[in-house]
């Protein structure tokens, strides 16, 4: 497996976890202080086409690594819980890292 399937999951794992914690804040002020409701709508678009990249990713990673599909399931949801896909993204890198094979040795120079 190439190193970038990961890096692109990662990623995103960052990404839709950050864009996750800004949703939920941007809900509290709509629903909590009747405020904002045209920045919660944009937040909420943007996080929704994030979210199904997320997806994408997270299934090209998971079908390369051959994960059960249990475990893909779980990764594929952690996108949903907020701050879950911050501890997922770091236990699947250290599953997958021993997987990529691109590394190549650098030359000795002569």
């Amino acid at each position: 497996m190439k190193s970038s399937v990961l890096t692109r999951y990662r990623v995103m794992a960052y990404v839709t976890a950050v864009m996750l914690m800004i949703l939920c804040v941007c809900m509290v002020f709509k629903y909590g202080f009747d405020t904002g409701e045209g920045l919660t709508l944009v937040v909420s678009q943007l996080h929704g086409v994030l979210f199904i990249i997320y997806l994408i990713f997270a299934f090209d990673l998971g079908s390369k690594a051959k994960w059960p599909v249990g475990k893909l399931l779980w990764v594929l949801i952690s996108g949903t819980i907020p701050t879950a896909a911050f501890f997922v993204e770091r236990k699947v890198a250290r599953e997958v890292e021993p997987l990529i094979t691109d590394r190549t040795a650098q030359p000795v120079g002569a």
